[in-house]
């Protein structure tokens, strides 16, 4: 896979750098040769953490994309139970979550083909992300796809403790597509996901999920339906 640096952090990653050789810089020049080593080694590998938090993988979904449900985000299946989702869908759903810790892919990905119906930011907490009361409680942005066999998939960015910006680039009347990015979430987060009951579940609580590329579930349009707005 070919890995960028995703334009979320370019702005961040430039003044970061002027910052840290402003620093580290002048050590080596007016500080003792130990501390100058030490703190630009700390300094360094700080940059580089911040560096692989933007990294942006090209990625491509190797299975059949018909009713396929992807994983959004990178990270690890932390809820998978059946729920009422009240914002949009006013039904029962499965509601699938996955934690994304500071060392994962941050961009968020569609988790099904078809058409953006509804997009909605929503202001709230900082909590963990990891807590259930974070998906209602935290900021928070909401995405419906409704697929071209007419099943409504929400998709929800949950910010974390760590989290100050959601960035949603989904609006409705935009085409979702599997390989397209839908949003980035800086600084530690999870994403939920909405699926009509009756969606056969590929991942267990636990299970980790590559952005793009994991399928967690498949589609039955011919099965359990929802009420659409």
């Amino acid at each position: 896979m070919r890995v960028k640096i995703h334009h979320e952090g370019t702005n961040i990653l430039i003044v970061l750098l002027i910052v840290v050789l402003g620093i580290c810089v002048p050590l080596w020049f007016y500080a003792p040769l130990a501390l100058a080593i030490v703190m630009t080694a700390i300094w360094g590998v700080f940059y580089l953490l911040v560096v692989n938090f933007f990294r942006s993988p090209r990625r491509t979904f190797g299975g059949d994309t018909k009713n396929a449900v992807v994983s959004s985000a990178d990270g690890r299946v932390v809820a998978l139970e059946e729920v009422f989702e009240d914002e949009y869908l006013h039904c029962r759903c499965i509601q699938l979550s996955v934690f994304m810790s500071i060392l994962n892919v941050h961009a968020n990905w569609f988790p099904v083909d078809g058409e953006v119906v509804y997009a909605k930011h929503h202001k709230g907490r900082f909590l963990a992300a990891y807590l259930p009361k974070s998906s209602a409680e935290n900021e928070r942005s909401t995405v419906v796809i409704r697929t071209p066999s007419s099943q409504n998939v929400l998709m929800r960015q949950v910010a974390g403790a760590m989290a100050r910006r959601i960035v949603t680039y989904a609006h409705p009347g935009v085409e979702a597509r599997i390989e397209d990015h839908m949003g980035f979430i800086k600084f530690g987060s999870r994403i939920d996901l909405y699926l009509p009951l009756g969606t056969d579940i590929y991942v267990n609580i636990g299970d980790k999920t590559i952005g793009g590329m994991t399928q967690v579930g498949l589609l039955h349009p011919e099965g359990h339906g929802q009420d659409t707005n």
